[in-house]
């Protein structure tokens, strides 16, 4: 700064603007400050530019985007049509139905559950970011597929508070099915803050609009088999421990139970917990090993299969969809009404988790097996050793508890829905020509 001001003091001040004085002490003393003016000026001038150019410019964006989610204020909603169209969607059209909101609506089991309560009647209103974590245009097509069928997705962020209040506003929901998170284990070391913003910092902002709700909705939310992380007693048991995550992801849905239930003890909110098991099917996700498995056995690319220590067998419990949606509207049905009000708990309320699988672990070398039978294609392999980035070698549920208390029967074999995958997927992607994420 000093060097930049003593090099102002050698620019000859302009002609006529002061009487200049004989002494040099008082000749300096004002070249000086008239230089320190134009400093002040200019740099005031350039601080403007920036206000105006970063936080006025509505196409401009001084921060590097996370690709998995945007800015809260990209969305538009509100005004008197979209309310219309809003409690349309989540009118209840059968006489013992249901008010629905569902984040994540235009996500894998979001379509699905989305589509199925709206089947039965049930009034339904979607959320969804459409966040950019894999191929947007897949979450546009579902998203299309749901408005055919009478359900609206809001376009907005569940961090967004303001957004959240006026769906609560506009719609007294009686129940919530929360399914918008950020998923995938293995991206969760490339991106870990999208984790912390969506799975954590999401439920929380969720959490409070619904205990501030009046009424207060039943809420039923996706948790995950990972959260049994290295966990090696099987199968799972909703009463092993938990508290040894092999992964950030797995990590955030701990951690997410842990906030339900502080929620459901102080503010009296009726809180179920889905522990899902790998769950795959038509309008799946393109970052699950089934899917991109087909997508690269098609395109004669090689896949790798992995192995663990010792030549050990890398299996998981796959849920077909179909199974899955009958847990999610088993739980909603059988969720009991918050005690809540006005944000004060009024007595104890109704706190669940249930495991969510199939009962039957599958190597994951039977499942390439089996899509190359339906795809009439051998697959390129290549055997790799299990990353040590938070996968696990197995997982394997113990569904006793859903059984009994939601009537919860899994019914589709890994060969059956593939097959239903498959058909759906050369479909989609017009015999696999179209690159799929």
């Amino acid at each position: 700064m000093l060097k930049h001001i003593s090099y102002l003091d050698n620019i000859p001040s302009t002609p006529g603007k002061f009487k200049m004085e004989k002494s040099p002490y008082v000749h300096n003393k004002l070249r000086w400050h008239s230089s320190l003016m134009k400093l002040s000026v200019w740099s005031f001038i350039f601080l403007a530019l920036i206000f105006i150019f970063f936080y006025r410019s509505p196409s401009s964006n001084p921060l590097p985007q996370d690709p998995s989610r945007r800015s809260l204020r990209a969305h538009n909603w509100g005004g008197p049509a979209w309310e219309k169209r809003a409690r349309s969607s989540a009118r209840i059209r059968s006489h013992d139905g249901i008010s629905v909101l569902v984040t994540g609506a235009a996500g894998f089991v979001g379509i699905h559950v989305s589509t199925a309560l709206k089947r039965r009647g049930d009034g339904v209103l979607g959320l969804d970011n459409f966040n950019e974590y894999y191929d947007p245009s897949l979450k546009r097509a579902r998203q299309a597929l749901l408005d055919r069928s009478g359900v609206f997705i809001v376009e907005g962020d569940v961090n967004d508070s303001t957004l959240l209040r006026k769906l609560f506003e506009v719609v007294a929901f009686t129940h919530v099915m929360h399914l918008a998170a950020q998923a995938g284990v293995r991206y969760a070391m490339e991106n870990p803050s999208s984790y912390v913003h969506s799975n954590i910092a999401g439920l929380v902002s969720l959490l409070e609009a619904c205990k501030s709700a009046n009424p207060q909705p039943a809420i039923v939310w996706a948790s995950s088999s990972s959260v049994y992380g290295l966990n090696s007693k099987v199968p799972f048991s909703e009463k092993d421990r938990t508290d040894q995550p092999a992964s950030l992801y797995a990590a955030t849905k701990k951690a997410g139970e842990e906030i339900a239930h502080t929620y459901n003890h102080i503010y009296g909110l009726s809180l179920t917990a889905l522990r899902f098991f790998t769950v795959y099917g038509p309008w799946g996700r393109p970052d699950m090993a089934y899917f991109f498995f087909t997508r690269d056995i098609l395109k004669g690319k090689t896949i790798s299969i992995f192995e663990a220590a010792n030549h050990g067998t890398v299996a998981r419990d796959f849920t077909y969809i179909d199974d899955i949606v009958k847990g999610c509207l088993a739980a909603l049905d059988t969720a009991e009404k918050s005690t809540g009000s006005g944000g004060k708990k009024k007595g104890p309320a109704q706190f669940r988790i249930y495991n969510l699988g199939n009962t039957l672990p599958v190597p994951v070398s039977d499942l390439v097996n089996i899509l190359e039978r339906l795809l009439k294609v051998n697959a390129k392999k290549k055997i790799i050793k299990l990353p040590q980035n938070g996968d696990v070698q197995f997982t394997h549920a113990n569904i006793s508890l859903a059984q009994r208390e939601l009537g919860y029967k899994p019914s589709t074999d890994l060969q059956t829905g593939l097959k239903k995958f498959v058909r759906w997927y050369l479909g989609y992607y017009s015999g696999g020509k179209k690159a799929a994420g």
